[in-house]
């Protein structure tokens, strides 16, 4: 009876597989995706649906995110901004950016997070709308 030789799943020195367990799908793309990527994600996401429905009021505005803000040294115990927001003249678009660090620190889980970003994006939207974050949101109107 010949059988055919085993593969071996242990290298000469009984050691198992070694370098990455999991393969990127594409190549040249990480194969898990960092908080940066899931935080960029969920702000897209909400992006989407708030743009969706305010894009003709807001005119343009360019979304960011930043790691942490920029606190000056005499910064007062006013709390760590999660949201910064500058108004555009002109041709210039308004600039509103996000701080992930902050936002992150307060959500335990990836439904919290989507749902302080929401509400961060809506009061940032509601202030440049000149509105009340009530009328902005568009969960209200379900």
């Amino acid at each position: 009876m010949d059988q055919a030789p085993r593969r071996r799943t242990r290298d000469r020195r009984d050691r198992g597989m070694r370098g990455p367990a999991v393969l990127p799908r594409t190549l040249g793309t990480p194969a898990t995706r960092t908080q940066r990527m899931r935080f960029d994600s969920v702000v897209l996401d909400v992006v989407r649906v708030l743009d969706a429905r305010w894009h003709d009021h807001l005119g343009l505005v360019e979304y960011a995110v930043e790691d942490t803000p920029l606190v000056p040294d005499d910064w007062d115990d006013e709390g760590v901004p999660l949201a910064s927001l500058v108004r555009g003249q002109g041709a210039t678009p308004s600039r509103l950016v996000l701080f992930r660090r902050p936002i992150e620190h307060r959500c335990d889980n990836r439904e919290e997070l989507r749902a302080m970003v929401f509400t961060v994006l809506v009061e940032q939207i509601a202030i440049l709308l000149d509105m009340d974050p009530e009328d902005v949101d568009p969960r209200e109107d379900d």
